[in-house]
């Protein structure tokens, strides 16, 4: 009976093989159901029509246009300066400044006066001596000039002027004494003192003019173009685009207005950019900021300039505008691709001149693997629930 012992676990093994096979052919198949992507969600905004003007925003240094080397005119010892005569102190137009010892300056106009006296006599004697020769040889025909005293006179006239223009030196020199500006400004340094030696040329101070001073800003190629000028820009007699200069001092925001008078007629070779000047009138008397504060050289200032008027453009919020001058727009619940010509963008805004309908709802949200008709929905607006999967 052994080969029941081996036969029994075949039996038991094919038997449960059957089994499985009768189960797997009886079993429901299983439901298949189609399961819909979901939208991709997005932020967005709406686009504005805009006929406003554009503003340029720009940074640049404030520098004085006219700025000197006062230099001594005459030599001689220092006798007296002005209380104003100091670094940051102010210089009054035709005001003295300065004075230089005159001793010496009066004595040689006195002499000169003299030398003018004594030419007066001469010139008047030649021309006595000259009628009295010409008197005597009335009866000659072939009288010379030099007979007749003319060079004699003509020589005694020529050191009459020589004389007058020495009483000018003169003059000029003693005036030269007292140093003053035909300008208002202010000193940056001084170099001279009371006591002091100076000669012809010697530096006494540094000063600039306070009645303009200039802002030099840098314009990229897009920034000219939101302010419709051209390269080599001058402003008319009655000015050009407006300038609101800001910079924070003392604590507070500081604000002056200006006026962008010209656009360089070259790019810069250094920095690839094309430079504007604005230039600030009366910046330390009438143009002061609402604070009271002056536009001091040397500071640096924020400025925003009035562009040309928009017509027909449309305003997005920058975070809209894509590389390579893209929007993404929703339109039916689909995502548009749509190229936009820029008219000028900042740190908030873009304006466009073209692209879009000024309604336009606009992705303002980053976007995964953006195709063109991909489902989409912003989440600014209510939706319809989703139908359960």
């Amino acid at each position: 009976m052994k080969w029941l012992k081996w036969i029994a676990p075949v039996l038991v093994l094919a038997g449960a093989a059957a089994l499985s096979a009768v189960l797997n052919a009886n079993k429901p198949e299983a439901s298949k159901e189609t399961v819909t992507a979901r939208p991709t969600s997005v932020y967005t905004a709406s686009a504005k029509p805009t006929e406003s003007a554009l503003v340029v925003n720009a940074q640049g240094e404030v520098r004085a246009r006219t700025q000197i080397d006062l230099v001594a005119q005459v030599s001689g010892r220092v006798v007296a300066v002005s209380e104003e005569f100091i670094e940051g102190g102010n210089v009054t137009p035709n005001a003295t400044l300065l004075r230089i010892d005159d001793t010496d300056y009066r004595l040689a106009l006195s002499r000169a006066k003299a030398q003018v006296a004594g030419a007066e006599v001469s010139v008047q004697e030649a021309l006595a001596d000259a009628n009295v020769a010409r008197k005597q040889l009335r009866n000659i025909e072939s009288a010379s000039a030099l007979a007749l005293k003319k060079p004699q006179v003509a020589q005694a006239r020529a050191r009459l002027e020589a004389a007058r223009a020495e009483v000018q030196q003169a003059t000029l020199n003693l005036a030269r004494t007292k140093v003053s500006l035909p300008f208002a400004g202010k000193f940056i340094s001084t170099n001279a003192n009371v006591g002091q030696y100076v000669s012809l040329g010697t530096p006494l101070a540094r000063v600039f003019a306070t009645e303009v001073v200039d802002v030099r800003l840098a314009l990229s190629d897009s920034q000219l173009a939101a302010l419709g000028l051209p390269i080599g820009y001058k402003a008319p007699e009655n000015g050009g685009p407006a300038i609101k200069f800001s910079a924070t001092v003392a604590g507070q925001l500081q604000t002056w207005q200006g006026q962008l008078v010209r656009v360089d007629a070259a790019i810069d070779p250094s920095s690839r950019m094309l430079f504007a000047t604005a230039q600030v009138r009366s910046p330390y008397d009438k143009n002061r900021s609402d604070h009271s504060m002056p536009l001091a050289v040397g500071l640096y200032v924020n400025a925003e300039i009035t562009g040309k008027t928009t017509e027909g453009a449309v305003t997005i919020p920058a975070a809209a505008l894509r590389a390579g001058d893209q929007v993404y727009v929703i339109k039916d619940g689909k995502l548009a691709i749509k190229p936009v010509k820029v008219l000028h963008k900042s740190a908030t805004e873009a304006v466009l001149e073209a692209g879009i309908a000024p309604d336009a709802e606009v992705v303002i949200s980053p976007v995964r693997n953006p195709i063109n008709g991909m489902d989409i929905i912003s989440l600014n607006k209510p939706t319809q629930p989703l139908a359960a999967e």
